[in-house]
């Protein structure tokens, strides 16, 4: 696993009063919250909630109306080596002519000088150790269309790696795998945790939440609940956010409560 880069007591993510909006009606509506380093941390809420906006308000690529958001006391847009995306699986062209190998190399490009003939000797080994990570690298010279759908989820896990960003951003990793290869994948999330990175997962299942993350954000344009999922997983909370009956969260008791019935 490579050590993260980044040496520096300000929080990982700290988010003030941010406000985005297309058009008339807000996206994200005066939320703040702070991360400290080596979080595993779930964001949840409905679709259309917001949480795609957020992700693309802490990778510094949306300008927020109001607020700030900082990566180790850095502004966003000017920290953007701070922080790697791993996107849905539907957002990638899998029929690309690439290589495992290249598509994991494509995260060292913002250390490559213009002036190199290309990949130097630490870019490989950065490479080799990332797809190490993620259990990839019997796979290094297949065409990343010819894999599975949890193995495309780790080539890319392992590009965020390479890239050597001290928070990773995961948009729903889980979605369309299996359960092996769904605990494959948090094995990487835990390991990549334990070396001191910050991790926040778009995440929509509700059952697996407290089981999978530290803390929970809940939020519907507004920030409802952040904190320990037994303390988020509130049937009350849910129903209001998600407009549903307290039924439908019926199963979610047990976990509020600590396990007790």
């Amino acid at each position: 696993m490579i050590a993260p880069s980044t040496n520096n007591s300000a929080p990982a993510v700290q988010v003030e009063h941010l406000t985005v909006s297309y058009g008339p009606s807000p996206a994200l509506l005066d939320i703040s919250f702070q991360l400290e380093p080596g979080q595993l941390v779930g964001v949840i809420g409905p679709n259309g909630s917001g949480k795609s906006t957020l992700i693309k308000s802490i990778l510094g690529i949306m300008k927020p109306d109001l607020g700030e958001v900082r990566l180790f006391g850095v502004p966003s847009e000017k920290a953007r080596r701070s922080v790697a995306y791993v996107p849905q699986r539907g957002a990638v062209d899998w029929d690309f002519p690439v290589t495992v190998e290249q598509v994991v190399m494509m995260g060292r490009y913002g250390q490559i000088p213009w002036w190199a003939w290309g990949p130097s000797h630490e870019d490989r080994r950065h490479v080799d150790d990332a797809l190490q990570t993620v259990r990839m690298e019997k796979f290094r010279h297949r065409q990343i269309g010819q894999l599975s759908g949890g193995q495309q989820q780790r080539v890319f896990m392992a590009r965020a790696l390479a890239q050597g960003a001290d928070i990773l951003l995961l948009d729903e990793p889980f979605a369309g795998v299996d359960a092996a290869t769904e605990r494959a994948l948090l094995d990487v999330l835990d390991s990549t945790k334990r070396a001191g990175r910050t991790l926040i997962v778009v995440h929509h299942d509700l059952a697996t939440a407290a089981e999978y993350f530290d803390s929970l954000l809940l939020i519907k344009q507004r920030l409802f609940a952040f904190g320990p999922p037994q303390q988020v997983l509130q049937p009350e909370l849910l129903s209001e956010v998600y407009e549903g009956s307290l039924k439908a969260f019926e199963h979610l008791r047990n976990v509020a409560n600590g396990g007790r019935s």
